[in-house]
């Protein structure tokens, strides 16, 4: 079956794949299980090796991954270069630091000897997104081919070009046959892989929809599962904030990438003695967001990445008005544009409305007013969300005691969320559970065994 890729910029068709048989999957699982044994047993330094390989093919054919990240979902040409770059980071930061991670951990018992040791468990499914087509998935491979697992990666649907471009570099890099591979492959394909004996795990990073059939699926098998799913974080600002700092914040966390990420700030929780002032200047900012090719450096906003998501969207936005949002800025298509949605602003969102009860995945900003601290932060938990928060204060302190209390995995005080492969990445109620990044992502899909020796 022949797949066609539009650009979301232009309407037009870019690229074209095919659908993988059941015997082109057989074939990669089967080369995959014959490629871990061989793979988990080369030593740390060897795969270390490989992995900065890769982190210079990356660096090598930015160029091309970008090109692709902006013809298949439309990412800024300045946002997708960061992103190649960003991967090409982690990729060096596991090969310096795994040894590190996956060292024996000593443990004293009454045994003679009695520790704690990393092994790899075999092959890894993961199920990525479109909306950072490159780094979700090196957000998951750098660690995984750093613990001695293999891999299979099912892109999303609308990003095929960047998966085989990741193969591609992934192979020139040097690494061996097997222990990675693209299955271009539909939602029934992708349940009978997750079920298939020689997958012992699966990652997805994805839409709570899409994570509870996954994790479905997983229980049912008995496999590990890593789930980071949807977001509504909130930003919260409290009287005492630098409003200029927590604008210019407020728009580069709402608005990059088309306002497309799970940890952007979404719910914007003012208190009442600075709600005015602060909306003025959110307002302003916001409205210099320049919507445009995403192939123009200086083009500011991107378009959407499929025109089904503008609508569902737009879906929200009218209906959140109809409710009694106020509508500040933007609310309707760009005319003349395939998926095109300008900076939108919705004042006064109150329980009820779409805006307050739902992720809005794109260009939209919910402002909710509170009376003080007390009820942002009652705000800022009330929703089945727990990934990301921010707050703002003048006083970090007080920052900080709020940011202890907000119920999601990431909590930043005056800075924007954001995820740092130094630091673990993932959230709480339903935005998923287990973790990324940091030594905890490489931990997650490894068998923790004890040796105990009397």
């Amino acid at each position: 079956m022949t797949v066609e890729i539009t650009n979301p910029a232009t309407g037009l068709v870019t690229y074209r794949h095919e659908l993988l048989t059941a015997a082109d999957v057989e074939q990669r699982l089967a080369a995959a299980a014959t490629a871990f044994p061989l793979w988990a047993a080369r030593s740390l330094q060897e795969r270390g090796s490989v992995l900065r390989a890769i982190a210079a093919q990356l660096r090598a054919r930015k160029d091309d991954l970008q090109q692709a990240m902006t013809s298949e979902m439309g990412k800024l040409k300045t946002e997708a270069l960061a992103e190649v770059e960003k991967c090409a980071q982690a990729c060096e930061y596991y090969a310096d630091h795994a040894a590190d991670y996956l060292k024996p951990q000593l443990i004293d018992t009454e045994a003679q000897r009695s520790y704690v040791r990393y092994e790899p468990i075999g092959c890894v499914f993961a199920v990525m997104p479109w909306n950072f087509p490159i780094w979700q998935v090196f957000r998951f491979l750098a660690p995984a081919f750093m613990a001695g697992n293999v891999a299979v990666l099912k892109h999303a649907s609308n990003v095929p070009q960047c998966a085989d471009l990741i193969l591609a570099v992934c192979r020139d890099g040097g690494l061996p046959e097997g222990v990675f591979d693209v299955l271009h492959i539909n939602n029934e394909q992708a349940a009978e892989v997750l079920r298939d004996k020689r997958v012992k795990a699966v990652t997805l990073t994805g839409s709570e929809r899409a994570g509870r059939s996954i994790a479905a699926n997983a229980g049912d098998q008995l496999k590990k599962c890593v789930m980071e799913l949807g977001g509504s974080d909130a930003f919260v600002v409290l009287d005492d904030a630098d409003l200029d700092k927590a604008v210019a914040a407020a728009v580069k966390s709402r608005f990059d990438n088309s306002g497309q990420t799970c940890i952007a700030a979404k719910r914007f929780i003012v208190v009442d003695a600075i709600a005015d002032a602060f909306v003025e200047k959110f307002v302003a900012a916001a409205a210099q967001r320049v919507y445009g090719d995403p192939q123009d450096e200086k083009t500011t906003l991107a378009p959407m990445a499929r025109a089904d998501l503008r609508e569902e969207l737009h879906k929200q936005v009218q209906s959140s008005v109809d409710k009694g949002a106020k509508l500040l800025l933007g609310g309707e298509p760009v005319p003349g544009t395939h998926a095109g949605y300008p900076s939108t602003i919705l004042d006064h969102v109150v329980p009820g409305m779409p805006a307050y009860e739902e992720e809005l995945f794109g260009p939209v900003a919910a402002i909710l007013r509170v009376r003080d601290e007390e009820e942002a932060l009652q705000v800022a938990n009330d929703t089945t969300f727990g990934l990301g928060g921010s707050v703002w204060s003048g006083d970090p302190v007080r920052g900080e005691a709020m940011a202890k209390r907000l119920e999601c995995g990431a909590a930043f005080v005056n800075a924007i969320v954001k995820s740092d492969v130094r630091l673990p990445f993932g959230g709480s109620k339903r935005s998923g559970f287990g973790r990324e990044l940091a030594d905890h992502g490489i931990h997650e899909f490894m068998n923790i065994k004890t040796v105990y020796v009397a």
